[in-house]
């Protein structure tokens, strides 16, 4: 017999460590980040109203490549990373992707993010900054889960490609980027320090 791996969802993973200057890079851009969380007002406004636990731009800022060197440098690294996905998937493009909005994630311990989707985008991801020891995974859903009906639990050493979840752990410098259909979520913060990351969304 044979089995055949039909529909297959494809995470791309890769990492900035190889750059040159990572570090700095790295360190400046945390810096960045945690600037914005003391500055942007909107933001931490925003936070509030949402039972955001940290600090996230997401609802106030959309111009962060424009708005500070850090994150023009950090669109170019993601531009081609998105490109080499998309070709990967075997995506027949008239043009590159664009890179719709960036925005940055600051947890605290404890804060986390319910399971969702992006729409009105086609790729979407994320690049850690900072991964303190017990910072949150990403939780990504089987997206076959709303069909499986009577499908019974599948072993607990059951292949990566066969769980209903997959929990990926990043390392400062780890680019994650899936399709934007894919269900995916943070567990709360277990870590003692905050957790720092940046995420995406392509069109």
């Amino acid at each position: 017999m044979s089995l055949r791996p039909l529909f297959v969802t494809q995470v791309y993973e890769a990492s900035l460590t190889g750059a040159a200057g990572f570090s700095a890079f790295n360190e400046a851009l945390a810096g960045a980040c945690r600037m914005l969380a003391a500055e942007d007002q909107a933001g931490r406004m925003w936070c509030r109203e949402h039972g955001y636990r940290g600090y996230t731009s997401y609802g106030s800022l959309t111009d962060l490549p424009q708005r500070l060197p850090e994150f023009a440098e950090l669109k170019r690294h993601l531009d081609r990373h998105a490109l080499a996905y998309a070709r990967a998937l075997n995506f027949d493009l008239a043009r590159r992707p664009r890179l719709d909005n960036l925005w940055v994630n600051i947890l605290k311990p404890g804060g986390g993010h319910s399971g969702h989707i992006h729409p009105h985008a086609f790729l979407s991801g994320t690049v850690y900054v900072e991964t303190p020891a017990g910072a949150s995974a990403l939780k990504l859903e089987d997206p076959r889960l709303p069909m499986m009906m009577a499908r019974p639990a599948v072993h607990s050493d059951a292949p990566e490609a066969e769980r209903t979840f997959v929990y990926l752990a990043p390392k400062p410098g780890t680019v994650l980027i899936w399709e934007s259909w894919l269900r995916h979520e943070v567990p709360p913060n277990a870590a003692k320090g905050e957790r720092i990351s940046v995420s995406f969304n392509y069109a």
